[in-house]
């Protein structure tokens, strides 16, 4: 047997995990199968005489592959779960497929999955359903083992019950922090008074108050005057999947805003500066 057909046969070997894997995570069938033929890819360009745990490394890169396919399309419309999953034709039976979708992930927690940012379901799917260490999530999701497992913690949590905000008020809620952001970037007073609720608070943790916010900001007018002409550097991202602002320094986040908005407007703003916080906390850039 060449080398080429021992790497080729233990690949094989591990197929149907990866494609357990990737179909977990993406929740698509067809894209999980492109996740599996480009872990084969780079595999076969690979030394694999660096490889001690092939089984490991393939996970990795099928992770690593995912992760970017699920925030490739958080840029373009999402179709629902049953629509992007596998239609299979009732003369084709696909016993594979099928005992993937059944064993131990269904439809339900597909959909569920999908309200996850793209980091927390990888790190809840990996740990969770395929019990990998966080040692090995971390470096997928780039950040340390216990932000990796906060991360997989407050995933756990959502997928147990915590609702999520429908796709429509995230909608809302990116419209209303976008106008907010240009109205502050603009120096606009008038237009943030438009955007802010009367009684709106601002709050900011000991990390964001040590570059200048009040620990308590209360009433519109407060609010605006303290934001007006201060905002040229934040960022429009999603902050755990719900629209917000960073601000951003040589490349590293270094004051998230989460905004809670409620009737069109900005009822509340948390600034986020703790160290702890910012390793942990998923962020996805949007465009305005």
């Amino acid at each position: 047997m060449t080398g080429d057909d021992w790497l080729a046969t233990r690949f094989e070997e591990n197929r149907d995990r990866l494609r357990a894997v990737a179909y977990r995570i993406l929740g698509s069938e067809p894209e999980a199968e492109d996740a599996v033929q480009e872990t084969w890819i780079r595999l076969s360009r690979s030394d694999t005489g660096t490889i001690d745990n092939l089984g490991g490394w393939l996970t990795t890169v099928v992770g690593r592959i995912c992760l970017d396919m699920l925030r490739s399309r958080r840029g373009r419309p999402e179709l629902p779960v049953g629509d992007h999953s596998a239609v299979l034709a009732d003369d084709v039976p696909d016993p594979e497929l099928e005992a993937i979708q059944a064993d131990s992930v269904g439809l339900a927690l597909l959909v569920v999955l999908e309200t996850l940012s793209p980091a927390e379901r990888l790190a809840f799917v990996l740990h969770d359903l395929f019990a990998v260490p966080f040692e090995d999530i971390a470096p997928i999701i780039r950040k340390s083992p216990a932000a990796a497992r906060q991360i997989a913690s407050r995933a756990r949590r959502r997928v147990r019950g915590t609702p999520e905000p429908t796709d429509v008020d995230v909608v809302r809620q990116k419209e209303v922090v976008n106008a907010f952001l240009l109205a502050a970037r603009g120096a606009n007073f008038s237009a943030l008074l438009d955007v802010l609720d009367p009684d709106v608070v601002v709050r900011a943790d000991a990390g964001a108050g040590a570059y200048g916010s009040e620990p308590v900001l209360a009433g519109a007018d407060a609010v605006a005057r303290e934001f007006t002409g201060r905002a040229a550097a934040a960022k429009l991202v999603l902050v755990d999947g719900k629209p917000g602002l960073v601000w951003m320094q040589h490349g590293e986040p270094l004051i998230v805003f989460s905004f809670t908005v409620t009737d069109g407007r900005v009822a509340a703003i948390d600034l986020r500066g703790d160290a702890d916080y910012l390793e942990s906390v998923d962020l996805v850039t949007l465009k305005a």
